[in-house]
């Protein structure tokens, strides 16, 4: 990270088993930063509570609630339990003042209408690795929140979201790697790290006909702000 001129990086939790691991990886790191969350693709017999979620992100590392949100393209059928847990974890960002990180795929309309009933635009957050089209990004905006973008953004084929990055203020834009996940072109299909985030911005850089540099402090700077308050 520090090689590429990648000052932080929050790592994100996407099950409360695993969780004391991730937290562990921020308090070892002034730069690093955690979430607690239970991602939605997780099938669980037992749901996390409210109080849980409220309760372990009271460490002073712990800057967001989340991996949350919904996912209808790797599970079908009845899928209320995941609506309900996705209200859980913006009830509980609620509570304890801190931002969601929020995941949607296939499943926008609904992802939206939960936001707005749940007052999500009391906690925040950011869209995380975000793969709708420009009008679900302004929709979302509107409700107070970032959208980010992953390494898919350097794909050729990836035109609608490419013209997302060229169209929303530059005030609304954070930057990731969803490691190990998504690694960005030139290293597509390999194991992605945070180091490679550089790629993501470079990107942005070029449809947008800015610097590299003031997409790094812009991105930089709103993630302090919805993140740190700074």
């Amino acid at each position: 990270m520090h090689a590429n001129q990648v000052s932080h990086a929050l790592c994100v939790s996407v099950e409360l088993a695993s969780f004391p691991e991730v937290l562990a990886l921020a308090v070892q790191h002034d730069n690093l930063y955690a979430s607690v969350g239970v991602h939605p693709d997780y099938e669980l017999k037992s749901e996390p509570t409210q109080a849980e979620l409220v309760s372990l992100a009271q460490h002073p590392k712990v800057i967001a609630i989340g991996e949350t949100g919904l996912d209808y393209y790797r599970l079908t059928g009845d899928l209320e339990w995941q609506r309900e847990r996705f209200r859980t974890h913006i009830r509980a960002a609620k509570e304890c003042g801190k931002p969601l990180i929020i995941h949607t795929r296939s499943a926008a309309a609904d992802t939206l209408r939960i936001m707005s009933e749940e007052g999500a635009r009391q906690a925040g957050g950011v869209m995380h690795c975000f793969t709708e089209n420009l009008e679900v990004a302004k929709a979302a905006i509107e409700l107070g929140f970032y959208i980010s973008f992953s390494g898919i953004l350097t794909f050729k084929n990836a035109t609608q979201i490419k013209e997302v990055a060229q169209n929303i203020p530059l005030e609304n834009i954070l930057i990731e790697t969803d490691s190990p996940y998504l690694a960005p072109t030139p290293y597509r299909g390999k194991t992605n790290q945070p180091a490679y985030v550089k790629h993501v911005a470079e990107e942005i850089a070029k449809l947008r006909g800015i610097s590299v540099d003031e997409v790094g402090e812009t991105t930089s700077q709103n993630f302090n702000r919805l993140f740190l308050n700074r």
